[in-house]
């Protein structure tokens, strides 16, 4: 049962461990809050009066802002579990007092009037405070993706505990009074705070590690310098003044509220009226509050489909027009017997809406900001309209409390105030449109999921309509735009449009108007037309146009007829979507010509075998899968890392043991597609997987356990994975000797790099653990954790290594893991009186890197010093001599391996042109011996030094990337130079894989930029 209901809300185990933890603070308080509101409404109104009601919303509406500065300040000087943890205990604090004073009063029996205003502002305060603090609990204890997905339950559990507060309510305030009603919300938050507690140290301490300690080193005058930072609110102000959309939007956000007040307002002082006895007053509110929140649980249900199909401007005028229908209601029938049961039910639904619905739809307004000022727009404006709408709410609600008008009359001026906002969310929708078409430029990556999360789904919205007149823009980001929006409404009355825009220059902007097109009514003279962009130049055009056209179903024989031509395209990419095409059109008289089109590409090898891949992958083409295997061979990267993800979607589990093998002298981006083809084979890999448990090499036993990892569920991970890696994180090796061994024999170079391959060896180890600890614990806790164990901050290290300590997620293996790491920063301990016997054990090691360092070793020893010179270099000389350049100094020693494979030594003699000035450049060179002259031609003919390169210096990188022509010229100087030529294909990769290669050859060439510029200025 509870397998069937998580598969249904797609939750996943960690997401079932964090609900367990959390659901009961989410319960407890929104019981705890429920209660607390109900109480203090009916004692406030009871016994303070209901007409006093707008005097305190204006009293609150002058407290927040210093209430707001005052949370400021305390969350700049307080830990963020810390600062939670005193927000939650102060609202108990707050609720306990009150409840103590309302017990005393009632056994005492007396009473002070005085006393309810500042039990309502303290209560309020806790209403306010503790929806916020539970919503801010979600967010920051969960990663945003999970929020998405337990958001929903949260809200449930929260409403859950509504329904029962005011059930609660409606029995205790007959029974024992309200009095006890109030007493009963610290109780329940009590138990709260057991489980909010635990979810803190659990999910948000380590989180917050580093941040604690900033907190704690922060002087004042860092604090100074952020808040001279700040943009003052005036300047929010003016931009908002400036622009229509902007005021558009804080009058919404500030009329809404103000009509719930006055409805609120209206309920109250209606209630009060029919009962006159507190404890039948304070059970009615119990009532309405059950009723409320069991309304909010069945709107929960359908209203991720409404925000869909409606999107949020159509969502907030909906709600306008509810809180309109529901004011007039209440003013027809204010004085009949209808007219409390209305005014009950108008509240209720207001109240849900208001801040279940309408809060969240808000925050797409500053979606249009530039993020740097997102915030500060969004607070300042929440700031206004939260203040705005209590004052004009309560002014209003104050013409009743004076005597001035009648209450069915106050109901019509609500009715107007309604109408003014449903104008006010009228124009708004309209004002968005453009105003998204402003921000284009600077936001267009996000603009199309905003667009359509805001306009939403309906195909006869006029907004949509509206885009057509953007078709023609000059700008092609917003013409982009309009055809990405167009195309989500897939409605096909825009085709017309759409295929008048065949002839358009950008070829992007082509691509979009076929990714717009829906082709589901086609007609043949349409289809026909379409059809022509397969014959573009672009081959990314034709590629979409093939795509586009197999979805035309109804006109299947046609579709076939113009795709089938495309299998002979000279480019992969066409063919590729063209064989996708035909099998998804089912034209089995097509498939030979698909097989002869998939050996083709499998065969001609390079960027056609990469697409031949993904042809297999994608049809779950089992019948290539040995040839796909033989691809693992090839000698260009890209074309193992597509077969790799190949074989795991097809899950050839025959693959696993050479997969794995490959994994050790794999780059970043193979090892990552090693990994993902091994989740990918599923259930099928964990036989072969399991088996490489006890595998020497750390590299393979991390991919398999990482593998496992991700296949297994949490109980198998505790049973049959957990005792495995403890063993083998354990299991005690000599590997750190070694670099002791050959500093003493005097070898720094070799000992430097075998200390950096055993730090590598120990990390691969630590990987593996820490990916089984993710499944344990939240995974962002586990990635916040990991940094903080390599921090420089050594406070930062011990607090990471001291929640490693207290057993988090499973016990046992937070232990091996902190042992791990100990071990990884504590020097070797193994005793070195026989340095040339531990290289001898060496050599016989599992890890090729170590075995042949001590056998470079052995053999620089057994020639007894003799300086005989290799003229070229080993495979292991050139590892050596790239650790040494500053551009390869940060990767490891497998990557500088892979490296060393690509590049060929070069012996040039003396006065060799290894560059000429004006001439294509493929290669760039990294001295190994010798020098270098770097010379250039002035406007006069005359040739002129630039610089001179020396050992581990590199030039030709930046025409090498392109192979432009080169603008200086390189000559070998004094002697013969020996260098080291990576091709400009092979360097591309690195720079793509590596990005600090590609920092670090910016630098080389500023560098000589600066060298030019100081040659220039003597010149002169």
């Amino acid at each position: 049962m509870q397998g069937s209901l998580t598969r249904w809300m797609g939750l996943r185990t960690e997401d079932i461990r964090k609900l367990w933890m959390m659901l009961p603070i989410f319960y407890f308080s929104g019981i705890a809050e429920s209660l607390n509101y109900t109480a203090f409404m009916a004692l406030f109104n009871q016994r303070f009066g209901v007409q006093y009601l707008p005097y305190i919303y204006i009293a609150e509406a002058a407290i927040m802002p210093l209430e707001g500065w005052l949370l400021a300040k305390l969350a700049n000087r307080l830990p963020k579990a810390k600062l939670m943890t005193t927000l939650y205990l102060l609202m108990i604090g707050l609720l306990v007092l009150n409840g103590a004073v309302l017990l005393g009063f009632k056994l005492g029996g007396i009473d002070f009037r005085y006393y309810y205003p500042i039990m309502f502002i303290s209560s309020n305060f806790v209403v306010r405070q503790l929806t916020l603090l539970l919503w801010s609990t979600a967010f920051d204890l969960c990663p945003t993706q999970q929020a998405k997905r337990l958001m929903p339950v949260f809200i449930a559990s929260t409403t859950t505990g509504g329904i029962t507060a005011g059930v609660l309510a409606h029995q205790i305030g007959k029974l024992l009074g309200t009095e006890a009603v109030y007493a009963l919300a610290p109780v329940l938050m009590v138990f709260g705070f057991i489980f909010f507690r635990k979810a803190l140290a659990r999910y948000l301490v380590p989180l917050t590690l580093k941040e604690d300690l900033r907190l704690k080193s922060q002087s004042g005058t860092v604090q100074a310098e952020e808040e001279e930072q700040q943009l003052p609110a005036g300047y929010y102000a003016k931009q908002m003044l400036r622009s229509p959309f902007l005021l558009c939007a804080v009058a919404l956000m500030t009329l809404m509220p103000a009509v719930y007040f006055m409805i609120e307002y209206q309920y109250f002082t209606a209630a009060e009226a029919k009962f006159p006895l507190e404890g039948d007053l304070t059970s009615f509110y119990g009532l309405i509050t059950a009723i409320q929140f069991t309304f909010c649980l069945l709107l929960q249900t359908v209203s991720t489909r409404l925000m869909n199909w409606l999107g949020a401007s159509n969502m907030l005028l909906a709600i306008t027009v509810v809180f309109f229908g529901g004011f007039g209601l209440t003013a027809l029938f204010m004085n009949q017997s209808l007219g409390l049961a209305l005014v009950s039910g108008s509240y209720a639904v207001f109240y849900i809406l208001l801040y279940y619905i309408a809060e969240p739809c808000y925050q797409l307004f500053f979606k249009m900001m530039p993020i740097s000022k997102r915030d500060g727009y969004r607070y300042f404006a929440q700031g206004v309209a939260a203040s705005g709408g209590i004052l004009i709410g309560s002014l209003l609600s104050l013409l009743h409390s004076f005597g001035l008008i009648q209450l069915s009359l106050l109901a019509w001026l609500g009715v107007g105030l309604a109408a003014i906002l449903v104008i006010v969310a009228w124009y708004g929708r309209h004002l968005y449109i453009r105003e998204l078409v402003k921000s284009v430029q600077s936001l267009h990556a996000d603009l199309s999921d905003i667009a359509e999360s805001f306009i939403g789904g309906i195909r006869s919205s006029k907004a949509l309509s509206a885009m057509l007149g953007y078709l023609k823009h000059p700008n092609d980001y917003v013409r982009e735009l309009a055809l990405e929006v167009i195309g989500k409404a897939k409605d096909s009355a825009f085709l017309p449009h759409l295929i008048g825009m065949i002839g358009e220059e950008s070829s992007r902007i082509r691509i979009a108007v076929l990714r717009a097109m829906n082709l589901q009514s086609a007609t043949i003279q349409d289809l026909v037309q379409v059809a022509s962009f397969l014959e573009d130049e672009d081959p990314e055009v034709r590629a979409e146009s093939v795509k586009l056209i197999s979805k035309a179903t109804h006109l299947k024989s046609q579709s076939h007829f113009f795709i089938r031509v495309k299998l002979l395209d000279n480019h992969p990419r066409v063919v590729h979507e063209g064989v996708k095409a035909l099998y998804s059109l089912e034209s089995e008289e097509s498939y030979q010509a698909c097989d002869e089109a998939i050996i083709k590409m499998l065969d001609n090898g390079g960027e056609w075998a990469v697409y031949g891949c993904h042809t297999v992958a994608d049809l779950k083409l089992d019948s290539y899968s040995a040839w796909v295997l033989s691809l693992l061979d090839d000698h260009r990267p890209a074309v193992k890392v597509a077969a790799a993800a190949c074989l795991g979607k097809l899950s050839h589990v025959e693959a696993i043991p050479i997969l794995l093998n490959m994994v050790p002298l794999a780059d970043q981006e193979l090892r990552k597609a090693i990994l993902q083809a091994l989740v990918d084979m599923g259930d099928k890999a964990l036989p072969a997987l399991s088996g490489s448990l006890n595998h020497a090499n750390p590299f393979i036993w991390n991919a398999a356990v990482t593998a496992l990892a991700e296949l297994l569920d949490e109980n198998k991970l505790r049973t049959q994975l957990v005792d495995p890696c403890v063993n083998r994180m354990l299991a005690s090796t000599q590997e750190r000797a070694l670099s002791e061994a050959l500093l003493q024999l005097g070898m720094k170079g070799l000992a430097e790099l075998a200390n950096q391959r055993c730090a590598e060896l120990h990390n691969a180890l630590v990987g593996g653990a820490w990916a089984v600890m993710a499944k344990f614990v939240d995974e962002r806790v586990v990635a916040t954790l990991r940094e903080a164990t390599k921090d420089e901050n050594e406070e930062v290290r011990e607090n990471a290594l001291e929640v490693l300590a207290e057993g988090l997620g499973d016990r046992k293996l937070a232990l091996a893991l902190l042992e791990l790491l100990k071990q990884g920063t504590a020097s070797s301990d193994t005793a070195m009186t026989e340095p040339l016997k531990l290289l001898q054990e060496a050599a016989r090691w599992s890890d090729d890197w170590l075995k042949d360092i001590a056998v470079y070793a052995l053999s620089s020893l057994e020639r007894d010093g003799m300086r005989e010179e290799r003229k070229f270099l080993t495979m292991l000389d050139k590892v050596i001599f790239l650790k040494q350049v500053s551009l390869f100094a940060d990767l490891s020693v497998d990557e500088l391996g892979l490296i060393a494979g690509i590049a060929t030594e070069e012996v040039h003699e003396d006065l060799t042109y290894l560059l000429r000035r004006g001439q294509s450049n493929s290669a760039m060179y990294l001295i190994i011996e010798g020098n270098v002259e770097l010379s250039n031609e002035t406007g006069v003919g005359e040739t002129v030094t630039i610089g001179v390169l020396g050992p581990k210096q590199p030039f030709g990188e930046t025409t090498a990337l392109d192979g432009s022509p080169s603008a200086v010229t390189a000559q070998a100087i004094f002697d013969e130079v020996r260098v080291l030529a990576l091709q400009g294909e092979s360097l591309s990769r690195l720079v793509r894989l590596y990005p600090e290669i590609g920092i670090g050859l910016l630098h080389a060439s500023s560098a000589r930029v600066r060298l030019l510029e100081n040659m220039l200025l003597k010149m002169a």
